[in-house]
């Protein structure tokens, strides 16, 4: 007999991923679009100084660094656009 195997859902609050954002980087302008409304599929703008003089790749980074831990559980998909600005 086969055991039945529930779905794990994970996801994260558009609200929640917008402070941990923020939280990151002090300052900054975060517009956060939910893309699926399945609360795992975000886009996030960011407009921050901490980006200033550094090239998109590593602005990049940075974010990804800030939000390892959801990347690697409740949050799939994560689209970027940073801005400096200067």
């Amino acid at each position: 007999m086969m055991a039945s195997t529930k779905e794990i859902i994970m996801a994260i609050a558009q609200s929640d991923l917008q402070a941990r954002i923020e939280q990151a980087f002090p300052g900054a302008e975060v517009t956060i679009t939910d893309l699926a409304g399945d609360g795992d599929h975000y886009k996030a703008r960011i407009v921050s100084d901490a980006f200033n003089g550094l090239p998109r790749v590593r602005q990049h980074q940075l974010v990804n660094k800030a939000l390892a831990d959801l990347l690697s559980g409740p949050l799939h998909a994560l689209a970027l656009e940073t801005v400096a600005t200067a």
